[in-house]
C-alpha cells in the first residue's frame, strides 16, 4: 500500500493537489474535479418518493453488455445530518469501471428524521432498486450494498435488522452482500449531545447498534477499516466481525494500517486507485459473492 515518494508526472501532481485538499479538510467532492465521466451513462434525479430529497442517480458502464449487470447501491456518509449524492461521482466512476451498475441516493436527515425514521428512506431505496433496476440493464437478483461512514451504518442496518427491508416488502436475502466503509457499528456509548439527539430516547439507543442485530444469518459482509481512523474507530469493524464469526455468519474483515477515515472512500478515486488495493479487494469480494 505504499506510494511512490515523489513523481513530478501530471498524475501525481494531481493526486498530490487532492491529498492536500483532503488533509486541509476541504469537502471530499474535490475528488470530482478530475474524474473522467465519458465512460458512464448517468440518470439523474428519479424520484423514489415525494420528498425533495427522495431522489436517486443511477451510473451505467457506457461499454456496451449483452447481459444483465451487477447493481452496488452505495450510501454516503455525513454524520447522518449531511451528505449529497452528486459529491461522489468518484465513487459511480470507480465502480462502473469494473463493470457495475451503481445507484446513489438522497435520503433525508437530522434533525428532519431521527432514528428509526431514519432508515425509511434507505429501505425505499432498496426496494425502488429491486423493482425497477431492470430496466437499466441492472440484475435485480444481483444486488448489494455500500456505504462509507454514516452510510455504512444505514447498509449494515438494512442487512442485519429484517424490520426494515420488510416494511418494503423485501427480506434480507434479496441482498447479495453488503459492504462498510469505516463504518460505526458499536458506538455506545454515545459521546455527544448531537449523537443522542438523533438517536433519543437513551432507552432505545441499543437499537441504533448493528451489532445487536447478528444473527448468523445475514447477507455476507465485507467490512474494511483503517487503523488510523480517529472519526471511527476501527474497533467497530473488528467487533462486528468477530461477532458475526461468533454466530457461524459470513463475513470477512478488512484492515489497513496506514488508511485513515476519508482514505476508506477516497482511495477509490482514480487518482489514488494505482496505488492502492481498496477497490481490487471489494471486487474480488464481490465476485466470489455472485457479482
Amino acid at each position: 500500500m505504499s506510494e511512490q515518494p515523489f513523481n513530478l508526472g501530471r498524475r501525481s501532481w494531481i493526486a498530490g493537489a487532492i491529498a492536500f485538499l483532503l488533509a486541509s479538510c476541504r469537502p471530499i467532492k474535490v475528488l470530482n474535479a478530475v474524474i473522467p465521466t465519458d465512460g458512464m451513462q448517468i440518470t439523474r434525479d428519479i424520484a423514489f418518493g415525494p420528498h425533495a430529497r427522495q431522489r436517486l442517480d443511477i451510473y451505467q458502464p457506457r461499454q456496451p453488455s449483452t447481459s444483465t449487470l451487477p447493481v452496488v447501491v452505495f450510501f454516503y456518509g455525513g454524520s447522518w445530518d449531511s451528505g449529497a449524492k452528486q459529491d461522489y461521482l468518484f465513487v459511480a466512476e470507480a465502480l462502473t469501471s469494473q463493470g457495475l451498475i451503481v445507484v446513489i441516493a438522497d435520503y433525508r436527515l437530522y434533525p428532519e428524521l431521527k432514528f428509526p425514521q431514519l432508515m425509511q428512506d434507505p429501505a425505499l431505496v432498496v426496494g425502488w432498486v429491486k423493482q425497477h433496476i431492470a430496466d437499466y440493464q441492472g440484475a435485480p437478483t444481483r444486488l448489494f450494498l455500500m456505504g462509507h461512514s454514516a452510510g455504512a451504518h444505514l447498509a449494515m442496518m438494512l442487512s442485519l435488522n429484517a424490520e426494515y427491508l420488510s416494511a418494503v416488502g423485501l427480506e434480507t436475502s434479496a441482498i447479495r452482500g453488503s459492504i462498510g466503509l469505516a463504518g460505526p457499528y458499536d458506538f455506545l456509548p454515545l459521546t455527544s449531545d448531537r449523537l443522542r439527539a438523533i438517536f433519543a430516547p437513551p432507552e432505545q439507543e441499543w437499537m441504533s447498534q448493528p451489532i445487536r442485530f447478528v444473527s448468523g444469518q445475514q447477507p455476507p459482509l465485507l467490512l474494511m477499516t483503517g487503523l488510523k481512523d480517529r472519526d471511527v474507530w476501527p474497533r467497530n469493524a473488528i467487533n462486528l466481525a468477530q461477532a458475526v464469526q461468533a454466530k457461524g455468519g459470513d463475513v470477512i474483515l478488512k484492515t489497513y494500517p496506514d488508511y485513515d477515515h476519508a482514505d476508506l472512500v477516497a482511495k477509490l478515486a482514480r487518482p489514488f486507485r494505482r496505488h492502492s488495493p481498496l477497490l481490487a479487494d471489494i471486487m474480488t469480494w464481490m465476485h466470489h459473492h455472485g457479482a
